[in-house]
């Protein structure tokens, strides 16, 4: 017998947040989520995106065990944003089973219906400030610090249920060792030309992070305003992103542009996490996954470009190519092998051809889907 059941009781969202363990317990290529982020972003009391919006959660259990996961999703601060009716579907997860995936998405649709929402996409987790997309192309690695995992079945799954694409969120692989020379010198002669306009380049001022982290905000919002499903972030979300950042961040890998004074591009670049996460069983810290990740910290070889953009007037300079080859550089100081510049919507020419420029290929893909339900 197959029951949906909401998540009501402290004990269902641990059963909520540890059901991935479970499903993918024999996947190599899993990494567990850390618990207490994840109890800390579901969490009503405790959640910053639960403070203007609300999501419901809701297991599927058959014949007394827990086969799925799912979150229904009305963010009011998107549809203040862009005008449109719609809600999200997130933290999907699920066996290999149409009828558990039906009940799971009727559920998280029903629910977005009696809110008066038209129509439906995903998966995001909640947002697309946070984790977002299925995968769909390379499912032989472990995915990098803050993007998603699934079994290659889930499009089957969504498809079958009368998702249709919206877009395809892509990843690059940058390779240290084939960096040419060239692309380093071109990016230092336009770091050299925008300072003859008075736009400079500077690392992050670990001493005034919370003042950096104020400073990210503004520049963030505007650069991925035309983004697919953006939603501003909030001061609060923004500072818990910080938080849970702060302890990992490599400060030679913060840049910020600034002319006159003012902030006007960002480019946030932290270490692959996942490298050790990998590792923490069932996400838990205590008593020892944090130890593996303070002596692990030093032993990470791969990078992830988390966020890269400028404000609309100053896009086309050449400022992105610069942050670039700043984290090229870098890299190449520090050891580091590879790094995922990710995600970029496949339709964003100008960053696309960006990375193109300096090597980078893609070799993963997500996607978010789109459905009516009007």
């Amino acid at each position: 017998m197959l029951e949906i059941v909401e998540v009501k009781t402290k004990k269902q969202l641990t059963q909520f947040i540890d059901f991935p363990h479970d499903l993918y317990k024999d996947d190599p290529n899993y990494v567990p989520m850390i618990f207490m982020e994840q109890e800390a972003l579901l969490n009503p009391k405790k959640s910053p995106f639960l403070k203007h919006s609300e999501a419901i959660y809701y297991l599927a259990i058959k014949d007394s065990k827990i086969v799925g996961r799912i979150a229904s999703i009305k963010n009011n601060n998107h549809i203040q944003f862009s005008g449109k009716q719609e809600g999200f579907f997130g933290f999907f997860d699920v066996i290999n089973d149409y009828e558990v995936a039906q009940a799971l998405l009727s559920k998280a649709e029903s629910w977005l219906k009696s809110k008066g929402l038209i129509s439906i996409q995903g998966p995001a987790n909640f947002s697309t400030n946070e984790t977002v997309g299925v995968l769909i192309e390379n499912f032989t690695e472990p995915p990098f610090i803050m993007n998603t995992y699934n079994f290659p079945y889930y499009v089957e799954l969504l498809e079958k249920y009368g998702f249709k694409k919206s877009t395809d969120l892509l990843c690059y692989e940058l390779i240290t060792a084939e960096m040419p020379e060239e692309v380093i010198a071109i990016g230092e002669r336009i770091e050299k030309r925008l300072a003859e306009k008075g736009i400079t380049i500077r690392k992050i001022n670990m001493k005034k992070f919370a003042e950096e982290i104020n400073n990210f905000l503004p520049v963030y919002n505007e650069s991925w305003a035309e983004n697919t499903g953006f939603v501003p972030m909030t001061a609060d979300e923004v500072r818990q992103i910080g938080k849970d950042l702060k302890p990992i961040v490599d400060k030679d890998f913060i840049y910020f542009a600034e002319k006159d004074g003012k902030i006007i591009g960002v480019s946030l670049t932290v270490p692959n996490l996942n490298e050790i996460q990998i590792n923490i069983k069932r996400g838990r810290l205590l008593p020892f996954g944090v130890f593996k990740i303070l002596f692990g910290l030093k032993k990470i070889k791969s990078l992830r470009v988390l966020a890269l953009g400028t404000l609309k007037e100053y896009r086309r300079m050449g400022i992105d190519v610069c942050f670039y080859v700043r984290n090229i550089k870098t890299a190449k100081e520090k050891g580091i092998i590879r790094s995922e510049a990710s995600w970029i919507l496949e339709h964003n020419t100008m960053m696309n051809r960006a990375l193109e420029h300096i090597n980078g290929k893609v070799y993963r893909k997500y996607r978010i889907y789109e459905k009516s339900i009007a």
